[in-house]
């Protein structure tokens, strides 16, 4: 954290509150840095003795015929093998979750809709109606909509696509037309764009 001098106060209680903070800060900071090297090194051994033990089981497995006679290991040795492997494995995958789970985690953004001024067309993609359904009153009670961008050279325009969602009174489920067919899988340009 850099200061500039117009930013720090001129009361020296003040200035010396500031530094105590900042040597805690430094002082918390560098104790996460050890508990995360020791960590590391603690895994990087289990992870080098686990890796060792995946040779020798490969090497008995697939190694000649001599060497496999060589080596003596039998089924019993070879399942307690990959029972140590695997646990481990998850004993690592734990501790690692569990170092993770201390950090923040950053919420995904939303994507940020099209501009305004781009010309805007409304598709909206009605579900074809059962035939236990017919006559029954619908209620709207949502729909999707996605946003794709398209070109007309050289012009943009935004393709809207709404699918509104169904429910008819007395019966149980919710309707909704399928959603057309992408060039990109949940992507947002259009046939036209590319």
């Amino acid at each position: 954290m850099t200061f500039s001098a117009s930013d720090l106060p001129d009361d020296v209680d003040a200035l010396k509150a500031m530094i105590v903070a900042m040597s805690a800060e430094g002082a918390a900071a560098r104790a996460e840095i050890t508990r995360l090297e020791a960590l590391k090194k603690d895994t990087d051994e289990r992870i080098a003795t686990l890796t060792a033990i995946v040779k020798v089981l490969e090497r008995a497995q697939k190694g000649t015929r001599s060497e496999r006679l060589r080596l003596g290991i039998n089924d019993d040795q070879i399942d307690f093998a990959f029972e140590e492997v695997e646990t481990g494995l998850a004993a690592i995958d734990s501790e690692l979750d569990q170092s993770r789970k201390d950090k923040p985690k950053r919420e995904a953004r939303p994507r940020k809709g099209f501009a305004a001024h781009f010309e805007r067309i409304e598709e909206v993609i009605e579900p074809e109606i059962p035939e236990e359904c017919q006559g029954l009153e619908k209620v709207l009670i949502g729909e999707d909509r996605s946003e794709r961008l398209d070109v007309i050279p050289p012009k943009f325009r935004v393709i809207v696509t709404r699918r509104p969602k169904y429910a008819f009174r007395g019966r149980d489920g919710v309707l909704q037309a399928l959603a057309p067919g992408h060039i990109i899988e949940a992507g947002i340009p259009s046939e036209r764009l590319l």
